[in-house]
């Protein structure tokens, strides 16, 4: 239960967070290309990458703080910070077919997904 706890705390500050910058980051630059998700995707990707070694590698934390930061935080400011982190984990861990596949799989079903729910919707 407190797992749920520090994972759904840690879910609504990231979609704040992303929220908040998002429409930020959209009143300052409004030239077509979605900056703002661009952004916010990159510094998840960042973060995810860097946090992880940190409190993993370098600090001692708690689990439950790398939860609710990680999966909770992080989790609900972007999810493409989890897939950039599990491509390079299975890069230097040498299964370069795999992170290929998982990258141009993650990248193709997802713009499929996206066509598909954009076609369900205006069905609808």
């Amino acid at each position: 239960m407190q797992n749920m706890l520090v994972i759904a705390l840690g879910g609504a500050l990231g979609a704040l967070s992303r929220y908040g910058l998002g429409v930020w980051i959209s009143n300052k630059w409004n030239q077509g290309f979605p900056l703002h998700t661009f952004l916010i995707n990159i510094s998840g990707a960042f973060l995810l990458g860097f946090l992880n070694i940190l409190f993993i590698e370098r600090l001692t934390i708690s689990p439950l703080w790398r939860l609710g930061i990680g999966v909770g935080f992080l989790g609900a400011y972007t999810t493409f910070s989890t897939f950039g982190f599990e491509v390079i984990s299975l890069l230097e861990g040498g299964s370069f077919f795999t992170a290929g596949l998982y990258t141009l799989l993650s990248i193709a079903v997802g713009f499929t997904g996206v066509a598909l729910g954009v076609g369900l919707a205006r069905i609808l």
